[in-house]
């Protein structure tokens, strides 16, 4: 008991018992604090991170897509994190987080004791006041897989772990390392965005380096309450957020009160890009590449500490030789143009019963049905045909593609698969013919809704495109272009069978085989397989890099009867234009880690395919097509007068439209067509590529030598071969030579 004297006054001897007790406590406190420091330093109540661990902190990186032209086509990844180093920060974000979490973050060791006092101070008194230094955020963000524990005892516990885990980071890294690793770690809310690469992108479609005050200053805003705080969700308190950062950065120095101000009546300014798996540019390129990347370390057996590497969490970088801006155009090019083809389309069937028009419409349908997601569901559900029947004819809500946007709508969903199946697709891809790198890849019309890739996945009947080389192999041979054939019905007689073809449109009743190739006439072409036979044309489209199909050597292949995939006829007709060489058509130039570590070096293929005179007769021929023939809409309905060489194709029924248009330094095709060939065009006029296809390449090119930046020179034409031209293109100066078929020919028995 305290004793009191006569005016109520402790004695000395109770101030020392008083002094005692509390230091007691005060003493008390420390141990256990000290007893559980220890405690947790030694993992009773958790295992700390090893050395190791801290030098290779855990946290899921997105591996990035890189362009030719160094800019982030797009992101794998569970979390989008992409790291950054000191050097790619702006000073200004920097500043705005030590103004606003941590501003003697530069004094201490890790514990900002100071801070740690006051904000018990205001815990007392029923204020909120963090404490935590920026290195103890980091501590949390890097070692804390479920983040801040809500339960008191667990979260102090988890801050004693904070404490010494910070102490240790502190150790082994510098200050700027600190901040780095912060800013590489931390959640910026919306759209699973991890770091500030990933916020800067997503926010202002900038990077780091170049963030101003007032982005930082939004940023860091962010980082105490990224829901709350955000900019597209809650604008009023994001820009409050931003304006409090602003007036601290002033506080501290970093600005002075007139930049603080400035920057405070500024709007959020937002350029909001989300990046995701279906959005951005080159969705189906990322997609191919993405299984490509995977199959190259596999086959490579490239691990990790002998781990496989996972794409979606390791940070790898993939250098591509698409350029982002051609990938752009392209993309642009094809949503102006098939948006414009769908409504002829739609309008050419308009009022027609489709059940009854369409070549296996019945069977079609069911395909569709079955292939579709719903029906899988369904069946896996264990639902009977009966039920999934009723289903499919019952209206429900759905979200379908369009060209003006998603529409939300109610209907049956067989009248999905309808919709679906009279959707014109098509696909572009831009190489160029000297390197092999493929500049530009659009594999379809709609990631989102069809994630079919029709660049390189996919297959069609090639059509006309298929004539050049047919044509290549008797050039090779040495007839003319000049040479005059008359343009009559012809049979051909191979391999104890006879073939016939249709011509679809005739011309003159004699054409040169250069005329004969400009408009894309069949009974000549035949004419010229006849002479030059199906086994060294299908010898010499394997060399042009039709690979992957398996071409029979039958006298109808002159006529595009085979399918290949637009990748592989891109990449043919580059050997027109580079001199008769193959260059595979490359689109990975390297992978690294993410320390940097090359991982993969991409060495293309080479192939002399035909000699450098042949390559150069066939463009000669191939600018009659531009020229005066199947694409001279080119020039005159687009205004393309610069040398270009290219092909139309339109195969049987209309059903797919091709075209493959050549420049000394890009080669580009193009395809359109339905999901299935039985739904098509019911008139050449519509369906021919010259209608589908040929105005996409016109624009892109357009778009393309709009943009001098990308070096795409306009007036350059095809050169010469280095040895002069043994093969006559002159008809006049043929004429004059009065050349015929050559001699060695003139005896072959042909049936007209």
């Amino acid at each position: 008991m305290w004793t009191k004297t006569k005016d109520n006054q402790l004695t000395s001897q109770d101030i020392k018992r008083y002094n005692l007790v509390i230091w007691k406590v005060i003493g008390g406190f420390f141990a256990f604090l000290i007893l559980m420091i220890v405690l947790t330093w030694f993992g009773v109540f958790g295992a700390l991170p090893s050395f190791r661990d801290l030098e290779n902190p855990k946290s899921n990186l997105a591996s990035q897509i890189i362009s030719e032209d160094n800019k982030q086509l797009g992101a794998w990844f569970v979390q989008y994190r992409t790291p950054v180093t000191y050097k790619q920060l702006s000073p200004n974000v920097v500043h705005a987080l030590v103004a606003t979490e941590d501003k003697r973050f530069y004094e201490h060791s890790g514990i900002d004791f100071e801070g740690l006092f006051r904000g018990v101070v205001y815990t007392m008194i029923g204020k909120k006041q963090g404490g935590s230094t920026i290195t103890q955020q980091l501590a949390l963000n890097l070692f804390s897989d479920k983040g801040r524990a809500k339960n008191k005892l667990k979260r102090i516990i988890q801050k004693l772990q904070e404490w010494i885990i910070s102490v240790q980071i502190e150790r082994r890294y510098t200050k700027e390392e600190i901040i780095t690793m912060y800013f590489n770690t931390v959640d910026f809310g919306a759209y699973n965005t991890f770091g500030i690469n990933a916020a800067a992108h997503t926010y202002f479609n900038t990077t780091p380096d170049q963030l101003t005050p007032d982005q930082a200053a939004l940023l860091v805003g962010m980082l105490n309450a990224p829901g709350a705080n955000s900019p597209i969700n809650h604008p009023e308190n994001a820009i409050n957020r931003r304006n409090l950062v602003l007036h601290r950065m002033a506080q501290a120095g970093f600005l002075s009160d007139g930049q603080a101000a400035d920057f405070q009546k500024k709007p959020l300014g937002l350029n909001f890009n989300i990046t995701a798996h279906n959005e951005g540019l080159a969705t189906y390129f990322r997609q191919v590449l993405k299984s490509d990347v995977q199959k190259i370390l596999e086959e490579s057996n490239t691990t990790k500490n002998g781990v496989p590497y996972d794409l979606d969490r390791d940070g790898l970088k993939v250098y591509t030789t698409v350029n982002a801006s051609m990938q752009q155009y392209a993309e642009e090019a094809q949503r102006e143009y098939m948006q414009q083809l769908q409504v002829q389309f739609n309008n050419h069937w308009k009022g027609f019963n489709l059940a009854k028009s369409i070549k296996n419409y019945k069977l079609l349908m069911s395909e569709g049905v079955h292939r579709s997601d719903r029906y899988n569901d369904m069946k896996a559900d264990g639902k009977s045909d009966e039920e999934i029947n009723e289903a499919f004819n019952t209206p429900v809500k759905m979200n379908i593609f369009s060209w003006h946007g998603n529409i939300d709508t109610v209907m049956k969903p067989i009248d999905s698969v309808l919709y679906s199946k009279m959707l014109l697709q098509n696909a572009v891809m831009s190489m160029d013919p000297t390197t092999g790198y493929v500049k530009a890849w659009v594999g379809g019309i709609n990631y989102e809704h069809f994630q079919y890739d029709h660049v390189k996945i996919g297959t069609r009947q090639v059509g006309s495109t298929a004539k050049s080389f047919t044509f290549a192999v008797a050039i090779e041979d040495g007839y003319s272009p000049c040479m005059e054939v008359p343009n009559v019905p012809i049979t051909i007689k191979y391999d104890g069978q006879e073939w016939s073809p249709a011509s679809q449109d005739t011309k003159d009743p004699v054409m040169t085989l250069r005329g004969a190739l400009a408009w894309s006439q069949n009974w000549i072409t035949a004419y010229v397989m006849n002479e030059v036979k199906p086994e060294p044309v299908v010898e010499l489209i394997k060399k042009m890099g039709v690979t992957n199909t398996d071409i029979t050597p039958v006298p109808s292949i002159c006529l595009g009867s085979f399918n290949a995939s637009l990748f592989e006829m891109t990449g043919a007709y580059s050997v027109f234009a580079n001199h008769g060489i193959w260059k595979e058509p490359t689109y990975i130039l390297r992978i690294e880690d993410k320390n940097g570590n090359v991982l993969y070096n991409h060495t293309p293929k080479t192939v002399q395919a035909m000699n450098e005179q042949t390559a150069y007769v066939m463009t000669y021929m191939l600018k009659g097509v531009i020229e005066d023939g199947t694409g001279s809409r080119l020039r005159g309905r687009y205004g393309l007068t610069n040398p270009i060489a290219g092909k139309t194709g339109t195969p049987q029924d209309n059903s797919d439209g091709w075209f493959i248009g050549m420049t000394p330094q890009l080669v580009t095709g193009v395809w359109t067509g339905c999901e299935d060939r039985d739904f098509h065009f019911r008139s050449t006029s519509l369906g021919e590529g010259a209608n589908t296809a040929l105005p996409i390449f016109a624009l892109y090119m357009k778009k393309v030598y709009a943009d001098t930046k990308l070096g795409i020179k306009k007036n350059v034409d095809f050169d010469p071969p280095k040895a002069p031209l043994t093969i006559t293109i002159d008809c006049n100066a043929y004429k004059q030579q009065n050349q015929q078929t050559p001699a060695k020919e003139e005896d072959k028995k042909l049936s007209f």
